[in-house]
């Protein structure tokens, strides 16, 4: 449901971090020296789990709404969403006093749903499998004349995105040799990429997917777009089943690499997270760091920047986390 006519730039990035100056958090980097042990390398965390909403797509949400003219504001806005979009829509959208419709899969964790009605949204389910919810958004903005806040492929979507990866180059203190960045629909990568290839064009972009849901990875490989053949549900984030259109005329050009991780290392990774980080970080947003522990990405000798990217996780699945996650990489050290 792509209708711009043009890809972000650099520009629409500062702009967009410009529009987002009070309203989202500038999140910590977080480090760990068992982390760095382990790895070899110097790892950086981007800890978006603590922005508001909990996960990084508020700065896109945020981006996104602040820039629509006052008459586009007053007809409402809608997406559709399995959590963390649409929270962060929900959020944006009371931020103005603007109406906001979220279409969420009737799976979605409860812990996203709540936290999304709770900012005054109106939530429509759908069924995954069987209802097409970019069909049922377009319904409901041909009824109600609402506007539409894509999860990933729209111009000030990106860019807000891309804000995080500045805030992190600039908090670094020297450059980064790689930047891996949890990936859906590729939004979030697509807009770091950008950021980096503006102000530290010899990072290299490293995406990291879901097994089974490396839909970015294969379609890089095939050099256009391709679908996921689809897999576990636990990265319920990340379950994209194609790449966007806009973000993937960029990241085809911006990425150096695509990793997959299985649940097993993304389980140990929230373990790890909340063991020695002190940070809840949830699966879909626990990605690149169980690449790292899985040693999926050589970092030795490397400065590497990684992504968390959201911690709205529900108990269950965190319970099964810390039952099952390895933590045997490092038992009862807090590293600080």
């Amino acid at each position: 449901m792509t209708t711009a006519t043009r890809l972000p730039t650099m520009e629409d990035i500062l702009a967009a971090r410009a529009r987002l100056a009070g309203q989202v958090v500038r999140t910590p980097i977080l480090r760990h020296p068992l982390l760095d042990q382990l790895t070899g390398g110097r790892i950086l965390l981007k800890a978006e789990p603590l922005q508001r909403t909990g996960s990084f797509k508020l700065r896109g949400a945020t981006s996104a709404i602040r820039a629509l003219p006052e008459a586009d504001r007053a007809r409402g806005v809608v997406t559709f969403s399995s959590g963390n979009h649409g929270q962060a829509v929900a959020c944006a959208a009371a931020a103005v006093g603007a109406r906001a419709t979220i279409f969420m899969p009737s799976d979605a964790p409860a812990i996203k749903v709540e936290s999304t009605r709770r900012w005054g949204a109106e939530i429509v389910q759908y069924d995954r499998k069987t209802q097409d919810r970019e069909a049922m958004a377009s319904e409901h903005m041909a009824r109600t004349g609402a506007v539409l806040v894509p999860p990933f492929d729209a111009v000030e979507v990106i860019a807000g995105q891309g804000s995080a990866a500045l805030e992190l180059a600039e908090d670094a203190g020297e450059t980064l040799d790689a930047l891996m960045v949890c990936t859906g629909g590729g939004g979030f990568i697509a807009g770091c990429a950008l950021a980096m290839e503006a102000v530290s064009p010899q990072t290299r972009i490293v995406a990291v997917e879901p097994e089974g849901w490396d839909d970015t990875g294969r379609s890089l490989a095939a050099g256009e777009r391709v679908a996921a053949k689809g897999g576990s549900l636990l990265c319920d984030a990340l379950l994209a089943p194609k790449p966007g259109e806009m973000t993937f005329a960029i990241n085809r050009r911006l990425l150096a690499a695509a990793i997959a991780v299985t649940d097993a290392e993304v389980l140990a990774a929230i373990a790890f997270a909340f063991r020695h980080l002190k940070v809840v970080v949830e699966p879909g947003g626990a990605v690149c760091l169980a690449a790292l522990l899985a040693g999926k990405l050589d970092a030795r000798g490397q400065t590497v920047g990684a992504m968390l990217s959201g911690g709205n996780i529900d108990p269950a699945t965190f319970q099964r986390a810390l039952a099952t996650g390895n933590d045997s990489l490092g038992e009862g050290s807090d590293g600080r």
